[in-house]
């Protein structure tokens, strides 16, 4: 089955920067990724290889995986628009 990626860099390329000044300088923003990354490669493994798990339990991994890439999101909209405030 063909899956496709959904790390932050593929998602938001115009953003790479604000991600990696982000990653290494917010504790938060950094566990956030990590916790998103694990969670994507969770999903994409499950879908890839075809394993049988209940249909609500991958729904509600990719549900949580949705809330956190918009958290995500919504933390690179706050860091570039206050970079263009400077």
């Amino acid at each position: 089955m063909h899956v496709d990626h959904h790390d932050l860099y593929t998602d938001f390329p115009e953003m790479k920067d604000a991600i990696d000044v982000l990653r290494k300088s917010n504790p938060y923003f950094a566990r956030s990724m990590g916790a998103y990354s694990r969670l994507t490669g969770k999903v994409e493994d499950l879908e890839e290889h075809d394993m049988p798990v209940a249909d609500f339990t991958l729904e509600d991994m990719k549900k949580q995986r949705v809330k956190l890439k918009d958290e995500l999101y919504h933390f690179l909209l706050a860091f570039r628009s206050g970079q263009q405030h400077r």
